[in-house]
């Protein structure tokens, strides 16, 4: 009796014409269908990484217009029992590095400071809104290591009021609060050694620069 090449000890053989069958695409499905969906594809993933980054930009203009603030861990400037002593030199602007911080309501306001003492060539870091209530029109904050380049940076705001923190570096942050006016005037931005001004100190004297 001849045996049937397709069956083995009575059980079917699958043959290599339905294994192509079986792991075949649509017979209906021709390449022009199978392009389109990979095309399609392609569009939806494109289209989820251009939304990606434009919140990215978008998020980044906000932070740097200080429309968007990122809560962080940031010392709370304490009133100093006694203003440091002595009178210091103004730094050079280009050697201070200065962040601004809004405390204010009034949007972009972190931003718009920023933009002045940038075009006056302070180095300017972080630019933000905080969540802060101090009696003072402006809040001009440094460690022990930053009492000159803090001098340079409150002889922009005039009626400003120095606190001293923790820091170890010489950096510098800027708050304003809700009796800020304006930026003081470059004629009118004193160069002179002197005293930095805490809290209900007298104004600076010294002679303004020309």
């Amino acid at each position: 009796m001849a045996r049937d090449p397709e069956r083995l000890h009575g059980s079917h053989v699958v043959s290599r014409q339905e294994l192509e069958a079986a792991f075949s695409g649509d017979p209906d499905d021709d390449g022009d269908s199978r392009r389109f969906r990979l095309r399609l594809r392609h569009g939806v993933v494109l289209g989820v990484l251009l939304l990606l980054l434009a919140a990215a930009v978008g998020a980044a203009f906000a932070l740097q217009k200080g429309y968007l603030s990122i809560p962080q861990a940031e010392s709370t400037p304490q009133r100093t029992s006694v203003c440091p002593e002595g009178t210091f030199t103004p730094l050079k602007y280009s050697a201070v590095k200065v962040s601004v911080f809004n405390a204010t309501d009034r949007r972009g306001l972190a931003g718009n400071v920023a933009a002045q003492l940038r075009a006056r060539k302070f180095v300017v870091g972080a630019v933000t809104n905080r969540d802060l209530s101090l009696n003072t029109p402006v809040a001009v904050v440094s460690g022990k290591d930053g009492h000159a380049a803090a001098l340079s940076v409150q002889r922009q705001f005039h009626g400003s009021d120095y606190y001293q923190d923790g820091r170890t570096d010489g950096t510098v942050d800027v708050i304003l609060f809700q009796g800020f006016t304006d930026v003081t005037p470059v004629a009118k931005v004193s160069l002179t050694a002197g005293p930095l001004l805490c809290p209900r100190e007298p104004a600076a004297t010294g002679t303004p620069a020309k």
